[in-house]
C-alpha cells in the first residue's frame, strides 16, 4: 500500500513513523527534566549549602541514573520498552514530589539526597527505554539519523529549551515555583508518549533470555566483547563535561567572568540549540562518511579544543556576550559529534543488540555522576582551570579509543566495505 505524504516525509527525513508521537513525548519530557539544569546549582548555594555539598547531591543523582541508565536496557528485554518508560515517569513524578514538597521546604540535606538522587532513577528509564525502542524499529542504513532524531528530542530539551522556559518562568513565578512547572511538563511528555505510540514492538520484551541471563548479560558484554566496553567507556566521555559543568559553569560564569544568571541560562540555551541541529547533522555524516570516523574527529577532538575554549576565552574576553555565545555554540556543536555511537554500539554485537545497549546506556547515565564527581574531587585543589584540563584530557583518551571501535565484518556491515563503518544499504522493511 503506498503510504500518504505525511508519512512519506517522515521516513525521508529517518524517523521510524510509528514513533513520531514517541519523539515529541521525549521533547517535552526532557523539556521539563532540563529546567532545572542551568540554575539549580546556585539556586541550592544561595539556600545555604556548600558548592561540595551540592556536587556531591549531583553525584548521587547521577549514580542512580548510571544504574537506570543501564537496567534501562536489559529491562527493555525483559519487559519491552513501553513499561520501562511507564516505570521512568512514575518514579520521576513521585521522587520530585518528595523533593519539592518535604525536602527543600524543611531545608534537610539529607531528604535531597534521598529525593534528588532516587529521582534520577526516572529520566534514563524514560529517555533510554525510548531509545532501544528506536533501535528496535528504525532499518539499519538510517539508524544514525534515527539515533540524530532521538538525541535532537533528548538535548532539545535537557537543557536547551528547558533552559528557556527557566529563564522565562523564574522572573515571573520564582526559582521555587518553577520547579513545579516542571513537573508538569514532564506529566504531559511522558504521558503524550506512552498513550499516543502504537507501536506493537514496545510492549514486546526484546530478548528470549531468563531475567537472570539478561541482567548478567548486559554486565559480561563489557569483557565478553571488549570492543563494547571501550564504547561504554567512550560514552561516559562523551557527557561527563556537560554534567560536571553544569554544576560548575553557572557559578563561575556569573561571579567569576561576571554574567548575569539570564544571561548564563541563555548561553545555555544557544549552546544547546546549537547542539540539536548538530545532532541531525552528525546523524546523517555518519551514516555517510562512518561512523567511528565522525565520533573520533568531530567528538573527541573537536571537545577537546571547544572544552578549553569554552573556559579560556570569557576567562581573558570577560563578560563579552557575543564571543561567549561563539564558544558556548562550538562546545555544544562538538558534543553531537559522538551522536553516531548509539548506531555504532548495537552494531558492535547484532546478536545481543539489547546488552549492547544497556552497555551503552550505562556510560550514559555513567557519564551523569562522573562528570559531578571529578568537580567534587579536583575543583578544590586545582580550581575550575584544573577540572576543564581534565575533561580536555579525557577528550582527547576518547578519540584514540574510539580507533578500536571496528565493526565486525560481516555481510552488510560497513567494515565489509572498504570506505564506511556505517551499513550500505537499508534491509526490506518488516
Amino acid at each position: 500500500m503506498t503510504n500518504s505524504p505525511p508519512r512519506s516525509l517522515i521516513t525521508r527525513l529517518g524517523i521510524p513513523p510509528t514513533l513520531v508521537w514517541g519523539y515529541v513525548g521525549l521533547l517535552l519530557f526532557m523539556v521539563g527534566d532540563g529546567v532545572e539544569s542551568g540554575y539549580l546549582s546556585p539556586y541550592l548555594t544561595d539556600q545555604g549549602f556548600s558548592e561540595s555539598r551540592v556536587a556531591l547531591l549531583f553525584t548521587v543523582y547521577g549514580i542512580a541514573a548510571a544504574l537506570a541508565a543501564w537496567l534501562s536496557g536489559a529491562l527493555c528485554d525483559l519487559w519491552g520498552p513501553r513499561r520501562v518508560m511507564w516505570a521512568g515517569l512514575g518514579v520521576w513524578a513521585v521522587f520530585q514530589l518528595l523533593f519539592l514538597a518535604l525536602a527543600i521546604p524543611m531545608s534537610s540535606y539529607p531528604l535531597m539526597l534521598l529525593a534528588y538522587g532516587l529521582r534520577g532513577l526516572g529520566y534514563p528509564l524514560f529517555a533510554y527505554g525510548f531509545l532501544v525502542w528506536v533501535a528496535a524499529v528504525a532499518p539499519r542504513a538510517r539508524l544514525g539519523t534515527a539515533m540524530g532524531w532521538f538525541w535532537f528530542a533528548f538535548t532539545g530539551g535537557l537543557p536547551t529549551l528547558g533552559s528557556l522556559v527557566a529563564g522565562a518562568l523564574i522572573p515571573g513565578i520564582g526559582s521555587y515555583a518553577t520547579l513545579w512547572a516542571a513537573l508538569a511538563l514532564v506529566a504531559a511528555g511522558g504521558l503524550i508518549a506512552l498513550l499516543l505510540v502504537r507501536d506493537e514492538r514496545g510492549g514486546r520484551r526484546l530478548a528470549a533470555d531468563g531475567p537472570l541471563d539478561t541482567l548478567l548479560g548486559s554486565i559480561t558484554i563489557l569483557w565478553r566483547n571488549p570492543r563494547v566496553g571501550v564504547g561504554a567507556v567512550v560514552r561516559v566521555i562523551n557527557t561527563s563535561s556537560q554534567f560536571g559543568f553544569f554544576v560548575i559553569m553557572p557559578i563561575h560564569f556569573t561571579r567569576t567572568v561576571g554574567f548575569s544568571l539570564t544571561q548564563w541560562l541563555h548561553l545555555l540555551s544557544a549552546m544547546f540549540a546549537t547542539n540539536i541541529f548538530a545532532n541531525l547533522l552528525f546523524g546523517v555524516l555518519g551514516d555517510r562518511i562512518g561512523w567511528r570516523r565522525t565520533i573520533a574527529w568531530f567528538g573527541g577532538a573537536g571537545c577537546a579544543v571547544s572544552t578549553l575554549l569554552l573556559f579560556y576565552v570569557p576567562n581573558a574576553a570577560g563578560a563579552n556576550f557575543p564571543l561567549a555565545l561563539l564558544v558556548a555554540a562550538f562546545y555544544g556543536a562538538t558534543l553531537a559529534g559522538y551522536v553516531p555511537i548509539s548506531a555504532l554500539m548495537p552494531s558492535l554485537e547484532p546478536h545481543h543488540k539489547g546488552q549492547a545497549l544497556a552497555a551503552l546506556n550505562l556510560g550514559a547515565g555513567a557519564s551523569t555522576f562522573v562528570g559531578p564527581a571529578v568537580v567534587a574531587a579536583f575543583v578544590g585543589p586545582l580550581g575550575v582551570a584544573g577540572v576543564v584540563w581534565i575533561f580536555a584530557g579525557m577528550y582527547a583518551v576518547s578519540c584514540v579509543l574510539t580507533l578500536f571501535l571496528k565493526l565486525p565484518g560481516e555481510p552488510g556491515t560497513a567494515d565489509g566495505a572498504p570506505q564506511s563503518d556505517a551499513p550500505a544499504a537499508a534491509p526490506a522493511p518488516a
